[in-house]
C-alpha cells in the first residue's frame, strides 16, 4: 500500500543550495517515492548547483525553473511556467531564508533598517507571494510546508535578525493555513533541529548548538537531514490531511527542554 500517495504529484522544492541543504534532502526522498519535481534557483551560479547535484536523477523527472524569491514578477513567472508545463501542483518546500552576515554577527539591536527588512523579505514575505502565485494551480488542494528553526520562539545566539524573521515566518503561516483552508490547501512549518548546512555556516555559535542538543535533548543526539525529510513528505502527503496551522518539531525533542 502507498501511504505517502506522492507518486506523479507534482511538488515544487525552493532552497537547494548543495547536497547538504535540507531542502535537497526533502527533494531526494520526494525523487525516491515517485513524485515529479520542479526545482528553483535565484541564480545561473545557484542553477549550476542543482544541475549537479541532480547528476545521479537523470532517469527522474525534474525540472528547474528560475524564481527571485525579491521579486514577485519573478515569483509570478516562475509559478506560471511551472503551472504551463505541469497543469497542477500538488505541493511546495519553501526552504528559502536569508540575512545580511553583519546582522547575524553584530548585537539585535545594531541591526540595520534595510537588513532587518531584506531578512523578511526573503524568509518570511517570500512565503507569502508563493503561496499566492501558487493557488491557482493547487485547485485539487495540496500542502505547502515551509521550514522553521527553534530561533523563532527563543533567544539563540548569533541568530539574531534572523530568529524574527523565522518568527514572522511562522505566524505568516498560520495566517496562510487560516486563509487557503477553504480551499484544501495545507500549510505548515517544520522547526529542524541543527543541521550542517550552507545556512548553518554563518551561525557563529553553530558548534556550541551542536554540542548542547547532542548533551541536553531527550535522544542524546541530533537529528540528520533524512529525518527531517522524512517527516516532510509526511506533512506533504496524504497522511496529515488533517493537519495545517502548525509547526512540528524535528529536534529530538530539544525544544521541550528548559
Amino acid at each position: 500500500m502507498d501511504l505517502l500517495q506522492l507518486r506523479d504529484k507534482n511538488v515544487v522544492v525552493m532552497g537547494v543550495a548543495n547536497e547538504r541543504s535540507i531542502a535537497w534532502g526533502i527533494a531526494k526522498r520526494l525523487l525516491e517515492v515517485g513524485a515529479n519535481v520542479i526545482f528553483t534557483y535565484r541564480k545561473e551560479r545557484s542553477k549550476g548547483k542543482i544541475d549537479k547535484v541532480l547528476e545521479n536523477y537523470t532517469e527522474y523527472n525534474t525540472a528547474v525553473v528560475e524564481c527571485d524569491v525579491n521579486s514577485d514578477e519573478s515569483i509570478r513567472a516562475a509559478f506560471s511556467q511551472i503551472g504551463e508545463k505541469y497543469g497542477t501542483i500538488h505541493g511546495i518546500v519553501h526552504s528559502v531564508a536569508f540575512a545580511h552576515a553583519e546582522d547575524l554577527k553584530n548585537r539585535f539591536v545594531e541591526t540595520s533598517r534595510d537588513g532587518y527588512a531584506f531578512a523578511q523579505d526573503t524568509s518570511a514575505y517570500s512565503l507569502v507571494a508563493v503561496a499566492n502565485a501558487a493557488r491557482p494551480y493547487m485547485a485539487e488542494g495540496g500542502s505547502i510546508v515551509t521550514m522553521s528553526y527553534l530561533g523563532a520562539e527563543r533567544v539563540l545566539d548569533g541568530y539574531n535578525v534572523m530568529g524574527v524573521a523565522k518568527a514572522a515566518l511562522e505566524a505568516s503561516m498560520r495566517y496562510l493555513a487560516a486563509d487557503l483552508g477553504a480551499e484544501n490547501i495545507r500549510v505548515n512549518a517544520i522547526s529542524a533541529g541543527a543541521i550542517r548546512t550552507l545556512a548553518a555556516k554563518g551561525v557563529p555559535s553553530f558548534n556550541t548548538i551542536l554540542h548542547k542538543i547532542e548533551e541536553t535533548s531527550p535522544l542524546k543526539r541530533n537529528v540528520n537531514q533524512e529525518e527531517v525529510a522524512d517527516m516532510t513528505l509526511v506533512m506533504l502527503s496524504a497522511l496529515s490531511r488533517g493537519v495545517t496551522g502548525e509547526t512540528i518539531y524535528v529536534d529530538s525533542g530539544y525544544n521541550i527542554m528548559g
